[in-house]
């Protein structure tokens, strides 16, 4: 990618866990632009939320990462426990993005609250570091590209353009590069998954097993759901529509990340068009309202 951001560092986690191909293949591209610092979950931690060990100790192992000049730390713990650790105690300089990801299929809509990918962004935002979680439809070579490429792209922006501190959920469509029209800036969309209970028989007892389901329902205008249905990158900007921050980032904005994109992925510049629309819900005083 080239320009590479002068002492930034970045922490690289997910909810995966830290043999998953879609947190190396951002560290990765991370690396290009900054230093990066790897904490995360030793085992697969989807769907843990904002989680945290307070029952027992956690034990951390340093370990030899895929990538080169890459400090990588496996934690027997979730993925909040992963950058909390990192941030007050394994890493020993300042943080200056904490990145979680790519996850393994999206975090839209209701998704986000029990999400491990959000949860662990979450935890730096906590701490005054800006935070970006970043989902893919599925692990594809090209879902993952794209997923990182953007990822990269959005950081360099936030560095150059934006000083406040910001939580973004990004998600990519399931689209080739150049089929992919635009980038989004996009409301949660409400009321779309719900947890059901199966039950059932083992031989000695009954079980009961929570299933996530997807609603039957219409997608809203202006939400990420309806941004990968109309083939755009979808970002939201979690510090507005669940703290009530205010909105800094703008259509513009997400326009310039996208011609970025449109360029580093050698697309035909004439063949898409840019989506830069703002949120369906957002105010004159340039905030969302959350839901």
């Amino acid at each position: 990618m080239g320009d590479r951001l002068t002492v930034v560092r970045v922490l690289v986690t997910n909810d995966d866990g830290i043999f998953a191909p879609g947190l190396w293949v951002l560290a990765r591209k991370l690396k290009e632009i900054a230093s990066v610092i790897v904490a995360a979950p030793d085992r697969e931690q989807s769907a843990t939320g904002t989680a945290v060990t307070l029952s027992g100790p956690i034990r951390v192992q340093k370990i030899t990462p895929p990538i080169g000049d890459v400090t990588t730390f496996s934690v027997e713990g979730t993925p909040s426990d992963s950058v909390i650790l990192a941030i007050e105690k394994l890493v020993k300089e300042p943080i200056d993005f904490v990145v979680s990801g790519i996850n393994n299929g999206p975090n839209v809509g209701d998704d986000v609250f029990i999400s491990g990918t959000v949860g662990a962004a979450m935890q730096g935002y906590f701490r005054g570091i800006s935070a970006v979680a970043t989902s893919a439809p599925s692990l594809n070579e090209t879902n993952l590209e794209n997923a990182a490429e953007i990822t990269a792209l959005l950081l360099k922006a936030l560095y150059e353009d934006h000083k406040t501190c910001v939580f973004l959920n990004i998600n990519v469509p399931e689209k080739k590069p150049e089929e992919i029209k635009g980038v989004r800036l996009a409301d949660l969309a409400h009321k779309t998954h719900i947890d059901t209970v199966r039950e059932g028989y083992d031989g000695k007892r009954e079980y009961y097993w929570l299933v996530r389901q997807k609603l039957k329902t219409n997608t809203a205008e202006n939400t990420d759901i309806s941004a990968l249905e109309d083939g755009c990158i979808s970002v939201s900007a979690l510090h507005t529509i669940l703290f009530q921050e205010e909105l800094t980032l703008t259509g513009q904005w997400c326009a310039k990340v996208y011609a970025e994109f449109v360029e580093h992925t050698h697309q035909p510049k004439n063949t898409l068009s840019v989506s830069a629309s703002q949120p369906q819900s957002s105010l004159p005083t340039n905030t969302i309202r959350g839901q």
